[in-house]
């Protein structure tokens, strides 16, 4: 699991004051970017030998709003297979731990093409990462 800092922009609110619903997803995406340069492994550099990660499903469930300039954390842990997926699940929490949002994110590896990857024709660091930082195996 990692964890990233995010806090919110006044732009990102919405008229209630509050973090607009469509704005945890650019806050996962932030947390899965950050997730893998922890890890030693950039996004970006993924990017350059040609593969991209598009989304096949995404979710949010909503507990607490996430106010303006509310110091937020979002921890990230990622469950893959050795096919062609990975999940990417988020946990929102305010300064004191309090569980605002969770959600997912679920990937699969294509080329710029878009032709799809298998997990055993990406880089094999990138591999390596997935064992290394995943919790446990995604089994769907």
């Amino acid at each position: 699991m990692k964890e990233t800092t995010i806090r919110p922009r006044y732009a990102e609110t919405d008229q209630m004051g509050v973090i607009y619903h469509g704005n945890y997803f650019t806050y996962f995406e932030v947390a899965r970017s950050d997730y893998f340069r922890q890890a030693g492994y950039t996004y970006k550099y993924l990017e350059s030998l040609g593969v991209i990660m598009p989304v096949l499903e995404c979710g949010c469930k909503f507990m607490k709003p996430v106010l303006y300039d509310e110091s937020i954390t979002i921890r990230t842990k990622c469950f893959w297979n050795e096919k062609i997926k990975i999940k990417l699940e988020y946990e929102v929490l305010d300064e004191a731990g309090t569980l605002l949002a969770k959600g997912f994110t679920k990937h699969t590896f294509v080329s710029r093409e878009l032709k799809p990857l298998r997990l055993k024709e990406l880089d094999p660091k990138f591999i390596t990462l997935l064992k290394e930082t995943s919790e446990v195996p995604l089994c769907d």
